[in-house]
């Protein structure tokens, strides 16, 4: 494998990382350019990997031996495992280049960068040498040309960016799934992170709010318009659209659901309701419920639905009518592992098993724990006095009330295990 003497970076974004012995160790997600202080391009220095549980680690470009829009491939040595944290001279190209209004001499005519080449020098050192930028055109119906001219060329690429666009950028994230897209956003600045939120649609951004903390979820949320905000929880489970009102005061909390669809908005105030800790406060209020005269080949055809989470999909809950939470009187549950061993005909009242008594929305966090635990469980039904189904705790709610409040922070995160690892050219 050879490496090109120029690489556009955003089309490394997302390529994985290899040692040298072939295993991946984790993904590029930006290049790390130091400044200097003639008018010379900035040398590039390394790359960002994001590694398993979201830690962002440096990459030294000594320490590659290889890159291509591919894979990119690390040499023997030693990998500092630290959590990257950018130096005052030092310049993310993805995060503070792409999008940012330039201007292009001779003429002076105005563009946006979308991507920006590094090459390598004869001496081995790589520099952003290339800026891609498109040109505006004022059409609305019409896109600009792209030119790829030197860097020395382009004016507008230090300093504080004026107020920008977000479609390039966008394109470099789209792939991710939506935790690291949470994780990716952690590390703009406020007003950058704001607005690359603010342009994700309302399905994606409602993803990427529940796997962010907290106190990132209520700001992107104030920095909306409250009819955009209104929307965006409306997409959002009830439980985590719960979880994040019960961070603003009363007063905007009522204003958020009064401008809600009453449907949507229902079983998010019944949610609100209930004490923190306790199964109702952690419970998804829509959880898979099929009467009792429904088949087995109903019930897979309504679990194999792709907006279902793998817990929620892991079983259906039966009850006599109503459907919707809180329901008819509640018969029991059936894993997808017996429907798939039934016949496709069978009627779920048939195979139902209701050996497990159910939860109580009062039911604490650690007895839910233990019992879900002691029976091997990814979900539990949780029933009212009436013996009506209100919802079901699944084991995802658990992990995610059980650990510490701030598990999502990535500045609250402690790095676990060694700050270096050894990267050897053969095993053993």
């Amino acid at each position: 494998m050879t490496t090109p003497t120029r690489v556009y970076i955003a089309r490394l974004a997302g390529v994985a990382v290899f040692d040298p012995n072939g295993d991946q160790v984790g993904r590029v997600r930006d290049a790390v350019a130091r400044l200097r202080p003639t008018q010379r391009p900035p040398e590039v220095v390394g790359l960002v990997a994001e590694m398993p549980m979201r830690r962002r680690i440096f990459l030294s470009i000594n320490r590659i031996t290889s890159i291509d829009a591919d894979a990119v491939v690390l040499g023997s040595g030693t990998l500092n495992l630290r959590r990257f944290e950018k130096r005052p001279n030092e310049l993310l190209v993805l995060q503070e280049l792409l999008d940012r209004r330039v201007q292009v001499d001779p003429g002076g005519q105005s563009g946006t960068v979308v991507d920006v080449a590094m090459e390598c020098s004869r001496g081995g050192e790589w520099s952003l040498a290339r800026v891609a930028v498109r040109e505006q055109t004022g059409r609305l119906t019409r896109r600009g040309h792209l030119h790829q001219v030197d860097w020395e060329r382009v004016r507008g690429l230090s300093g504080i960016a004026d107020s920008r666009g977000t479609a390039n950028l966008l394109a470099v994230l789209e792939d991710m799934r939506p935790a690291d897209l949470a994780n990716a956003l952690q590390d703009l600045p406020d007003a950058r992170r704001n607005e690359v939120a603010a342009a994700l649609d309302d399905e994606r951004l409602a993803d990427v709010l529940s796997e962010l903390p907290e106190h990132d979820q209520v700001e992107i949320l104030a920095a909306l318009d409250r009819e955009r905000a209104a929307d965006v929880l409306e997409e959002m489970d009830p439980d985590d659209a719960a979880d994040l009102l019960s961070e603003l005061p009363p007063p905007e909390q009522d204003v958020l659901l009064d401008l809600m669809q009453p449907d949507e908005a229902d079983p998010v105030r019944q949610l609100l309701k209930y004490s923190p800790g306790t199964a109702g406060s952690v419970m998804t209020s829509e959880p898979v419920i099929l009467p009792p005269d429904a088949t087995v080949a109903e019930a897979l055809a309504r679990i194999r639905e792709p907006q279902l989470s793998p817990a929620v999909a892991a079983q259906v809950f039966v009850t006599r009518a109503p459907l919707t939470t809180p329901t008819g009187r509640y018969l029991g549950m059936v894993h997808f592992q017996r429907l798939l061993r039934e016949a496709p005909a069978d009627l779920l009242g048939g195979v139902v098993v209701n050996d497990i008594d159910p939860l109580r929305p009062a039911t604490p966090l650690p007895e839910i724990t233990r019992r879900m635990a002691t029976y091997d469980l990814v979900a539990m039904p949780v029933i009212d006095r009436n013996s009506r189904l209100v919802g079901a705790v699944t084991v995802d709610d658990v992990l995610d009330h059980s650990l510490p409040r701030d598990w999502r922070d990535r500045d609250a995160m402690a790095a676990p295990g060694p700050a270096e690892a050894t990267l050897d050219g053969a095993d053993g």
